[in-house]
């Protein structure tokens, strides 16, 4: 895992829609191989020379996009209300520091406020319920002139948690924000690095081409964008998939931190191309890979669109098990860092036409015109 790479990504301000800093951070890991980007802030990454030459077209695919939230009104005394941009939930926010970035694009701290237990009833002590309706988010300020006029903030102006990514050595452990899905975006690099670095692209059974898609939280807005112009044949997500380890038990977790990469058979928005799943199971006891299996009722990723373009893509989807994503602190292991991108590596290096052919389900038929 390269650290610097996960630590600029994750330090990146970059709720849905405002990712311009997240492909800022992105760009000195992309050295040596062709890149852009589009209106959306969809990230293309290619090998250099890479051609079309009727080979299938593997997408990597991953989103840049953090949980947020964004300025909704600014209040007579000062104090700002907030909607969300994506699935954070109200009750992981009140007492919490965040950024937020205004017009000029200058950073501003602020608490999301949480009324002190001195200034509560009795009745009100008993409540835990929380409505993001009622949160107010304060920047010290003590009027709306102030907000606007001294720290420049408007109406619109986005927000995200104000966390560092930190790195424990000694036990292999990363911390930080927006794992969900900064892990993934750093994993599909750091494949892309290798694979020009082997210097043997044109003698891969696919294409491997790469984007990181916007607005992933609020409807997966940026897949569909890139699946539309990349057109792949088949695809690899790579997700920041919330690690279950604290709640449920051993036999029924299946996406714990420290046991390898996660293989999603199944969530709310896609069923996984059961070939697809076995041959990457095979590749991973080839290699010795560690990886963990999950059937998630609820729950999604950008394969719900992917899989949905041209004439059906089959999608792999790979997770980097990452404790407490959609709040404001993180933790994820290097190792299932390392084993998401080993897996995903050898798979597009090892695909062989009949493989390819096997996973689009071209040999289920004869075929006859």
């Amino acid at each position: 895992m390269n650290r610097e790479l996960l630590q600029a990504l994750s330090n990146a301000f970059g709720p849905s829609g405002y990712e311009e800093e997240v492909l800022r951070s992105a760009e000195p890991f992309l050295n040596g191989l062709s890149y852009e980007n589009d209106a959306m802030n969809n990230l293309y990454i290619r090998l250099p020379g890479e051609k079309r030459d009727g080979r299938p077209v593997l997408l990597l695919d991953a989103h840049l996009d953090e949980c947020g939230m964004m300025v909704q009104s600014i209040a007579d005394d000062g104090s700002l209300r907030i909607i969300l941009l994506g699935g954070m939930h109200p009750t992981s926010l009140p007492a919490h520091s965040v950024r937020i970035r205004n017009r000029k694009g200058e950073y501003v701290r602020g608490i999301i406020a949480a009324e002190p237990v001195h200034f509560m009833t009795e009745e009100e002590r008993k409540h835990t319920n929380v409505a993001v309706e009622t949160l107010k988010l304060d920047v010290g300020a003590v009027s709306r002139e102030e907000v606007i006029e001294s720290f420049g903030i408007h109406e619109g102006d986005p927000i995200v948690p104000d966390v560092s990514f930190d790195y424990d050595e000694k036990h292999g452990l990363c911390f930080g924000k927006a794992f969900d899905n900064r892990v993934g975006c750093a994993a599909i690099i750091e494949i892309m690095q290798r694979l020009k670095e082997d210097g043997d692209a044109g003698n891969l059974a696919v294409i491997p081409t790469a984007a990181l898609a916007a607005q992933e939280e609020v409807g997966e807005r940026g897949a569909t964008v890139t699946a539309q112009r990349v057109k792949p044949d088949l695809a690899i997500v790579f997700e920041g998939s919330p690690s279950d380890d604290f709640y449920f038990g051993v036999q029924q977790a299946q996406c714990r931190m420290g046991e390898g990469t996660q293989i999603r058979i199944m969530d709310k928005s896609y069923i996984s191309n059961p070939a697809f799943i076995s041959v990457a199971e095979q590749i991973a006891a080839k290699y010795h890979i560690r990886y963990q299996e999950a059937v998630r009722r609820g729950g999604g990723t950008n394969a719900s669109v992917i899989s949905l373009t041209n004439h059906a893509v089959p999608v792999l989807v790979l997770g980097v098990p990452s404790r407490y994503v959609h709040s404001h602190y993180n933790f994820c292991k290097a190792a299932d860092v390392d084993a998401t991108i080993e897996l995903a590596y050898r798979l597009v290096r090892e695909l062989g036409s009949d493989e390819v052919k096997h996973i689009l389900r071209k040999d289920i038929l004869g075929g006859r015109a």
